[in-house]
Formats: C-alpha cells, sequence, structure tokens
C-alpha cells in the first residue's frame, strides 16, 4: 500500500504562518476563508455570502446586549455558518485519520505493531525521567507548604504572645491608675 498524497501533503512543513484570528488553530483570513469560498464555487457548500463577507461577529447575550470579556473587551465570535462548517471539516479530517490508520492496521498490522512497540520503547526513558523530575518537584512543593504553615504558625504563636503581654500590661496600668488616690498619693494594693 502507498500513502496517499494528501496525507503526505499533511506532513511537509510549509514556511508561512499565518497571523491572524483562528479557528480551530487555522487562520480564518488566510485558509478557511478562501477553501469556503472555492467549495462555494464549486457548489459542494452553501455557505451564506454573509458569513463570509462578514465572518467575525459581534457576541450578543441572551436579552440582546453586547457582551463583554472578563478582561472588558467585547466577546467576538466567529459566524455561526462558518463556525458549523469547520466543525464538519474538523469531524471528517478526524474521520479521515481514524479511517488512514484503521487500513494500515489491516494492510500492515505487524509493522503497525512494531512501530507501536518500538514507539513506547523509546518513550520509556522519557517518561521515566518525567515521573522522577514530577516526585521530585511534589516533595519540594510539599516542603515549601509545610514550610510556609510552619512560618505562619510561629507568626500565629508571636502574635498571641504580644497580645497577651499587651492585654497584662493594660491591665496593670489600669491596676495602677485604680490605686491611686483622688489626691495623688498611691495606695497600697493588698491582695489576700
Amino acid at each position: 500500500m502507498q500513502t496517499p498524497n494528501y496525507i503526505k501533503s499533511l506532513l511537509i512543513p510549509t514556511t508561512r504562518k499565518p497571523q491572524g484570528r483562528k479557528v480551530w488553530s487555522i487562520d480564518l483570513e488566510q485558509v478557511w476563508l478562501p477553501f469556503f469560498t472555492a467549495t462555494n464555487t464549486m457548489g459542494d457548500t452553501a455557505i451564506p455570502s454573509q458569513a463570509i463577507g462578514c465572518p467575525l461577529r459581534l457576541g450578543y447575550d441572551k436579552t440582546g446586549a453586547v457582551r463583554f470579556t472578563q478582561s472588558g473587551r467585547p466577546l467576538i465570535k466567529v459566524a455561526k455558518e462558518l463556525a458549523d462548517s469547520v466543525r464538519l471539516v474538523r469531524d471528517n479530517f478526524t474521520a479521515n485519520l481514524l479511517n488512514y490508520a484503521g487500513s494500515v492496521i489491516r494492510e500492515n498490522g505487524d509493522g503497525y505493531k512494531a512501530q507501536v512497540e518500538l514507539a513506547q520503547k523509546a518513550g520509556e526513558p522519557i517518561y521515566q525521567h518525567d515521573r522522577v523530575e514530577l516526585d521530585s518537584a511534589l516533595k519540594a512543593q510539599a516542603e515549601m507548604v509545610a514550610q510556609a504553615a510552619e512560618a505562619i504558625a510561629e507568626a500565629i504563636a508571636v502574635a498571641e504572645a504580644v497580645a497577651v503581654a499587651k492585654a497584662e500590661a493594660e491591665a496593670e496600668a489600669k491596676a495602677e491608675a485604680e490605686a491611686v488616690k483622688p489626691n495623688g498619693k498611691k495606695r497600697e494594693l493588698v491582695t489576700a
């Protein structure tokens, strides 16, 4: 079996990188609009001209008021007809990828199985390394949390001690103030 050209073309890097609004991680203006204009031209789709002519729309809530993002900018959406068509292409693309993988498995099951085993063996050291690094990071994070909790507990203990000392000082000052006679002489406090 030979790999179809449309599959080979998916694996060739391109030098041009679009910079506009993306739909399904693909540029709307550079890719989707020319594609859907072509499919409309050929009669393969019937996307309304207004959706292609104005693909970005202001978002509204149920009451008809303009919606805003959390950052305060107005919400901009892709026209529903275009978004639905992109979703259809995405679903068909996924189905084609799975269909191709299934046909390779049917026609060359041993080769596919060998490729899977090779990939698993090659990925095992990376998996092990990442697992060790994650364990180490989690331990370090747990130690930092424990140290922070300890520091907070110490701060609370100090604050409580300061509050107790302040309360005792205030009580002592109040007792001394009560012990002073109206003529300014101190009275002896007698404790039993």
